[in-house]
């Protein structure tokens, strides 16, 4: 535990550390996808997963944005918020982009919009969308930022090339693969602020502490939404 507040550089190094140990990148799904090894209709069913965990994000984002008390702090939130939604042309929503992708490995939109209704929606994958929505009205406010922004829109800038680079030799398509790009290019700007916004609230050793756990926390719900893909997804086939 610690017992005196970390200054910033030494924070902002101790939180990028927290997602280290269990980051999706080093997850088998992941290594697979990365080799090339899974197919369009397998990588489609983690698109079906990952919209159903990011669709409310924009809601979400809206209430943290309202419970900040700092106009710096919301500002950057707004954006983020925005960079969602993308109100000026509103087919480039993310939720909508992954289910663009998601089209091109071979599903229908109702595989995404009625994926629970269908059955489809596994329980690693519920418990982290609603993890999120813990952390975004429950937890303090550095939780929150270091929980969403540290530890998991900053895994993607390093996570997400390796997927499209295995994606290219599929033969999709820059625009097919459009979630991607947009994630790799704003969520480096989106990872950087949440340090930022982390840092103000985290104000106390005990404070600083909380965020450290909420990164490590939101890593593992992660890996373990990625188990649940994996179980079903790779270990079911090659169990047939």
């Amino acid at each position: 535990m610690l017992t005196q507040v970390m200054s910033q550089p030494e924070f902002y190094k101790a939180l990028e550390a927290a997602r280290t140990p269990v980051h999706s990148g080093g997850h088998p799904f992941s290594a697979a996808w990365a080799r090339g090894e899974l197919s369009l209709k397998q990588i489609g069913y983690w698109a079906v997963q990952h919209f159903y965990y990011i669709d409310p994000i924009p809601q979400q984002f809206a209430m943290f944005f309202c419970r900040l008390d700092d106009l710096e702090a919301r500002q950057h939130m707004l954006e983020n918020l925005l960079g969602e939604e993308n109100p000026a042309n509103p087919s480039k929503r993310h939720p909508d982009l992954l289910v663009k992708f998601g089209k091109a490995c071979g599903l229908k939109e109702e595989d995404f919009y009625a994926a629970e209704e269908l059955g489809r929606v596994l329980p690693s994958t519920r418990a982290m969308r609603s993890w999120i929505w813990e952390l975004v009205n429950v937890r303090h406010l550095a939780e929150g930022a270091a929980g969403i922004m540290v530890a998991l829109e900053g895994q993607l800038p390093t996570l997400y090339p390796k997927y499209v680079e295995a994606m290219k030799k599929m033969g999709l398509t820059d625009d097919d693969m459009e979630f991607f790009h947009v994630h790799i290019v704003g969520d480096v700007e989106h990872a950087d602020v949440g340090l930022e916004i982390t840092t103000h609230y985290a104000t106390t050793p005990e404070l600083q502490q909380k965020a450290l756990s909420a990164v490590r926390a939101s890593t593992e719900m992660r890996y373990r939404m990625l188990d649940g893909i994996y179980d079903s997804v790779v270990m079911k086939k090659a169990a047939e």
